[in-house]
């Protein structure tokens, strides 16, 4: 490895919470650990023709944003936690980051500037997450078991005693997990432990590769009754998830300004942090700015999470999703909340849509469209496609919520530059404080 001495005054984060600063020559340096307006010096781990990167190894000037972080397992040394990248900078100048990470985007990606900036959505920085994977690895040599996110760039499961992102209860219960796997027949069979918390029950899904022991059985359903845990056991891929024993209260959350309640299983996709995403559902219906005469489209509905708040103001929502099974769930989720009437759900591979399956689906007043990481490529070129024939009606509002700034910024420039709209209003949405993970929701209106 090769050493640095120069020292270098730190510019900016990077989308990996890396201070990015220039030598002398102008070569660009990522540093880990350093901040904006810090002086530092690094040490190079890596080098290439145009940049260098590294761990910071001297600090000289330091931000008045770096703050001591919350978790013993946080750092830049070996064994550190990766969880978190960002638990060293104030959790108000963490929303500021993101900010920029998503304006520069939208300017630099696809030359698009949104005409408003909204406040960011943020809440409690700790104790916010309800959803986590956990890795369990049974360490024979030290007779221990560890559980927890894996160390920084490394395959190796951190030493966590504690998570103070996680919710409460669950960080409280990483040691007594512990010493559970420890004790349980399979213990070196069960590589992973995944929550999902509702707003009454916090369920616990094992992952197991073997069948469980009688005697394994009974530890678990001990521990659910010491812990107040429901225990969901994975044999195989998640379409084998089960509950350990038959009854027990459902798990779900609750949308109370909407009075909806989303029933849902410890494997589906639901926001990791559900203060956040009842703001933001909020947020995205008020931004819609939906009529009782209103028919909306759902783009990538899931259980319904946006789909029945929209019910509860629109004629008629019609949820879209790509898996069938899913689609059913929805459908099941209104006419559970008395909104089946309002609400009519599809299946349909949203990754290869075209003009025609806009027509086919109708005109609406109102989009909504909340997709993966991958972003919504085929559905906004579809829009640009539409936009150039003519003759059809387009939404005239469409709010977009995102949990990645570079296919959001993609998706935008096919919107504004061939599909006919403006860029009105865009900002972030803070889901997971002390990462660098971005979420955030724009809004395009007809030009």
């Amino acid at each position: 490895m090769a050493g640095g001495e120069d020292w270098l005054e730190v510019e900016s984060l990077d989308l990996e919470a890396q201070g990015v600063a220039r030598r002398a020559d102008g070569k660009v340096v990522f540093i880990e650990g350093a901040l904006p307006g810090e002086r530092v010096q690094v040490q190079v781990s890596r080098k290439k023709n145009a940049w260098e990167q590294g761990p910071m190894s001297a600090l000289a000037r330091e931000s008045a944003q770096r703050v001591r972080p919350g978790c013993p397992h946080f750092g830049l040394h070996a064994g550190a936690c990766g969880g978190c990248k960002m638990q060293h900078l104030h959790p108000a100048a963490q929303v500021a980051v993101k900010g920029r990470v998503l304006e520069d985007n939208l300017q630099h990606l696809a030359k698009v500037r949104p005409e408003r900036l909204l406040r960011a959505i943020h809440g409690p920085a700790w104790g916010y997450r309800y959803r986590a994977r956990l890795s369990v690895r049974f360490v024979a040599k030290k007779n221990t078991v560890l559980i927890g996110f894996h160390e920084r760039k490394s395959r190796y499961v951190a030493d966590m005693q504690v998570c103070p992102v996680l919710q409460p209860a669950v960080s409280a219960m990483l040691m007594p997990l512990r010493e559970l796997i420890g004790a349980m027949d399979q213990r070196d069979r069960l590589p992973q432990i995944e929550l999902a918390a509702g707003d009454a029950v916090v369920a616990l899904v094992l992952r197991h590769l073997e069948p469980l022991t009688a005697a394994d059985a009974e530890r678990l359903r001990a521990f659910g009754r010491e812990h107040g845990v429901q225990w969901w056991l994975q044999p195989g891929g998640p379409d084998t998830v089960h509950l350990l024993d038959d009854g027990g209260p459902q798990l779900d959350y609750v949308l109370p300004e909407f009075g909806v309640t989303m029933p849902f299983k410890p494997t589906d996709f639901t926001q990791v942090n559900p203060q956040i995403n009842r703001v933001l559902v909020q947020r995205a219906l008020r931004l819609l700015a939906v009529e009782p005469g209103h028919r909306v489209i759902d783009w990538f509905c899931g259980l319904g999470n946006f789909t029945l708040p929209l019910a509860t103001q629109a004629r008629e929502v019609l949820g879209l999703e790509g898996s069938a099974a899913l689609v059913q769930r929805a459908r099941d989720n209104a006419r559970a909340n008395g909104l089946a009437a309002r609400t009519r759900f599809e299946a349909q591979n949203l990754f290869e849509i075209g003009p025609a399956d806009l027509q086919r689906h109708g005109e609406a007043e109102r989009w909504l469209i909340d997709p993966p990481r991958e972003g919504a490529f085929a559905l906004a070129k579809a829009v640009a496609d539409v936009h150039a024939a003519g003759g059809w009606r387009l939404p005239e509002r469409i709010v977009y919520v995102s949990c990645n700034p570079a296919t959001l910024a993609r998706d935008a420039g096919l919107l504004v530059h061939q599909g006919g709209y403006r860029c009105t209003a865009a900002g972030v949405v803070n889901m997971f404080p002390h990462t660098a993970h971005v979420e955030s929701i724009a809004v395009f209106d007809r030009a």
